[in-house]
């Protein structure tokens, strides 16, 4: 491990948003749909830490406690989202507020329902990481989409704008020129899983 890859595994934490209740797939929470013969949320945090997060953070909301009874999350620090069904801008409310006081200095988010997203992209946008005002996001030929990092000096901002199914869309539409986008359509398909069609991307 080079100086530049312990530094960023030391400072920048995986942020994991797996508590979607897939609405659109009659209600079957996402973080447990079959990929490649285990849960979804279980394939994303390795995904993470085959990118060189160390440290991964999960926000569960729907069915969290079965998902917690069949998916392998050990070494992970759970962070339930009550608030869950008002979507995504929950999860990533809790997510940044459960890396308070952590040491963390940027989080890596990715989006349990991407599995098409594996750790060659997440790595590219890792190795982007700067310091605490760093924001980078992956792009397909050119256009922004996930995985995002957040430095720490964005945190707050994001969370007073993150509302409903936006995530953090507003903040980053505010701060464009401050973004440094990594393209990574070359080794990643960035489609999700939200209606039942969907489902033939899963293996």
């Amino acid at each position: 491990m080079t100086h530049k890859e312990d530094r960023v595994a030391d400072q920048v934490t995986g942020l994991l948003l797996a508590a979607g209740g897939g609405r659109r797939l009659g209600g079957r929470p996402k973080a447990l749909l079959e990929h490649r013969g285990r849960p979804l949320v279980e394939h994303a945090v390795e995904v993470l830490r085959t990118a060189g997060c160390a440290r991964v953070h999960v926000v569960l909301g729907a069915a969290a406690d079965t998902v917690r009874e069949r998916a392998r999350l050990e070494g992970c620090v759970i962070v339930p989202n009550a608030e869950w069904e008002q979507g995504m801008g929950t999860s990533l409310r809790a997510g940044l507020g459960s890396l308070a006081g952590t040491g963390a200095r940027a989080a890596l988010v990715l989006l349990v329902d991407q599995p098409g997203i594996g750790p060659q992209a997440v790595a590219r946008v890792l190795a982007a990481y700067e310091d605490g005002s760093s924001l980078v996001c992956a792009a397909y030929d050119g256009v922004r989409g996930h995985p995002v990092l957040f430095g720490a000096a964005h945190w707050a901002g994001i969370a007073a704008t993150a509302t409903g199914d936006r995530g953090a869309r507003a903040y980053l539409k505010e701060h464009e020129e401050a973004i440094t986008l990594v393209e990574c359509g070359d080794v990643a398909r960035p489609f999700d899983i939200d209606t039942p069609q969907d489902l033939a991307h899963l293996e």
